[in-house]
């Protein structure tokens, strides 16, 4: 037969084995959890490849069994489910092969973090070194005939040697633990039994202790998502999400019925309080995973849209054929009608949590916001749901979160619009001048931050028939709403006109235009898009996706208030267009630095300002 051989780790790896083994967590027993989870879903794959080769999964049933031994100090986790061949054996457990491995190990370097990261990222199999010493690792796939056992003692190597069959099981795997001397407490019945009863009593394959007729039942596999919600309990739900999440935190919300009619299935989903670190990964794709009749099918079908991706758990259906292809699941109407029933599902509990537990939906909100407003751009026909659970943070919000219905409520005296504002981070658009004449009424403006807020934006029609309407973009229709001091306002004099016209022919070849604003306060001037087209974050982003510098000419807006206006507007009244020239690249620069970009020509934006000071300091 083959030789032994002998393999390192991969770096990722040999690191999380140090952090494994020389760390300290409070609960180490969610080391048998994680191979239970690795044995239930081995049964499952096999579960489902038989309804097409029955010969792969032959007579008797799927069942992981445990068994131990105190003198000997070992443990051993059996399961009779898929196996592995022998380059899986060296892929699986040499490698970590999935993204954020980096910030996972990151976390688990710290002792608080780590017990909820473990199995978070395909590493649950590693636990199994915070007890053992050494573990080893008998192996054979379905329908082989060659075995293998893969070896180590966690310390950077492993080692892979060919078994002989009749050593070897019939299919599946054996993991094999050599106990360290401070937890020989796992080679107990009775501490393995409250293990399972607390962490694996809802995983679909019974789980048995001992062997042939001294085998006792610890867990009947009976699926917890058929069970009346009468018969599941609270801690039962917190460890099936576990399971079915690969987290450790608690779940924000459970959804758990059966659906009855034209089409029958059982759900049973989680939405969680802690985002992934992968969410954003484009490569993503959503965890729900999808049964027929208690059979697994895949957890690769696209049940829930993408702007549903963090939700977790299991869909059952009773209608679907038994063997499901890639492109049946991909437009197959049974689906389409569950995956359209669940959504909306969904987004009413989520609703609801708003309702009753604000605090709560806040946590999911921080957490998923971003990714569920994805919704309002992909799925306009959900448009009308979707904005009863947005929320927003507003000029007038402070740390808390707004909904529309809110923000409309609250709408001043003779406003039309719902106002926003698009910007990178809430503190830049707090610091935007094109907020000061929205402020001074006392409107309140949606600050948008997210990608995704310049697409739906534009294409939403509005809410409670009052339109969305930038801040940025075209003339603002603030002279119908009373400022909060009106004895303050002061209106344009007959000598802007002047100023403007030299404005204009002076900046000509910048500015699409030069306007007396409305929508400032305290800034001299700030620049908008036009009355059609982007506005202004929008034609941002547009501009850098393409490699351009802008897409259009701005609108330059004058604050006629402003003391450095007023100065200007009689200089051009004098007949000093001279000074007027001189200043019109000073204010177009500055109208570009307050909209957060350096001035189009930043050589001759500073000599002109190191000129306009050594004037004025002699």
């Amino acid at each position: 037969m083959t030789q032994t051989e002998r393999h390192s780790f991969e770096a990722e790896v040999s690191r999380l084995l140090h952090l494994m083994v020389h760390s300290v967590y409070s609960n180490k027993d969610i080391f048998l959890r994680e191979l239970i989870s690795n044995a239930a879903d081995a049964c499952e794959k096999l579960r489902y490849l038989s309804i097409a080769e029955p010969q792969l999964a032959g007579e008797g049933g799927f069942a992981i069994t445990l068994s131990a031994d105190k003198d000997k100090k070992t443990l051993t986790v059996v399961d009779n489910g898929i196996g592995m061949s022998h380059d899986e054996l060296k892929d699986n457990l040499g490698t970590i092969a999935r993204s954020g491995t980096r910030a996972f190990l990151d976390g688990l370097a710290d002792k608080a973090e780590g017990q909820a990261l473990i199995g978070q990222f395909g590493v649950g199999f590693y636990s199994a070194f915070m007890v053992a010493n050494r573990v080893r690792v008998v192996s054979r796939k379905a329908g082989s005939e060659e075995a293998w056992a893969w070896e180590s003692d966690g310390a950077g190597t492993f080692e892979l040697t060919p078994v002989e069959l009749a050593d070897a099981p019939a299919r599946g795997t054996v993991v094999e633990l050599f106990l360290n001397d401070d937890s020989l407490s796992y080679a107990e019945e009775h501490t393995l039994e409250r293990i399972v009863h607390e962490y694996s009593a809802h995983v679909p394959v019974p789980i048995r202790f001992g062997s042939g007729e001294d085998a006792r039942e610890l867990a009947d596999g009976s699926a917890l998502w058929v069970k009346p919600k009468s018969a599941v309990t609270a801690d039962e739900y917190k460890e099936f999400y576990h399971h079915v999440a690969t987290a450790w935190d608690e779940p924000a919300l459970t959804l758990h019925y059966r659906a009855e009619g034209r089409q029958e299935y059982n759900v049973l989903l989680f939405v969680p309080r802690e985002k992934p670190f992968d969410l954003f990964d484009p490569s993503r794709k959503g965890r729900v995973k999808l049964y027929v009749r208690r059979v697994f099918i895949t957890d690769e079908a696209d049940i829930l849209p993408a702007w549903l991706r963090f939700v977790r758990g299991v869909i059952d259906s009773e209608d679907l054929p038994l063997n499901m292809s890639r492109e049946m699941l991909q437009k197959n109407p049974v689906l389409e009608t569950i995956a359209k029933g669940v959504t909306g599902r969904v987004l009413s509990e989520l609703s609801k949590l708003a309702e009753t537990d604000a605090d709560l939906f806040q946590k999911v909100w921080s957490s998923f916001g971003a990714v569920i407003k994805e919704g309002l751009y992909e799925a306009p026909e959900r448009r009308d749901e979707l904005f009863k659970v947005v929320r927003f943070k507003t000029t007038t919000s402070g740390d808390g979160w707004r909904s529309l219905t809110d923000v409309v409520k609250d709408f001043k005296e003779n406003q039309t619009a719902i106002y926003y504002a698009l910007g990178e981070d809430e503190k830049q658009v707090l610091a935007s001048p094109h907020l000061e004449g929205y402020a001074a009424r006392g409107l309140e403006v949606l600050i948008l931050t997210d990608p995704v807020d310049a697409f739906w934006v534009r294409t939403a029609l509005g809410f409670e028939g009052k339109p969305f309407k930038s801040v940025t973009q075209g003339e603002a229709d603030l002279d119908n709403v009373k400022p909060l001091e009106a004895d303050k306002a002061e209106k344009p004099g007959a000598e802007m006109a002047g100023l403007v016209a030299a404005l204009k022919d002076a900046l000509k070849d910048d500015v699409a235009d030069v306007r007396p604003s409305v929508r400032l306060a305290t800034s001299p001037v700030c620049l908008v898009a036009s009355d059609f087209g982007l506005d202004r974050m929008t034609e941002k982003l547009v501009a850098r996706q393409e490699g351009k510098a802008a897409l259009g000419k701005p609108v330059l807006e004058l604050n006629a208030g402003h003391s450095l206006i007023k100065a200007l507007a009689a200089k051009a009244a004098a007949g000093d267009t001279a000074a007027v020239t001189a200043a019109a690249p000073l204010l177009f620069g500055q109208a570009r630095i307050l909209d957060g970009e350096a001035p189009s020509d930043p050589a001759a934006f500073a000599a002109s300002v190191a000129s306009l000071l050594e004037k004025s300091l002699t």
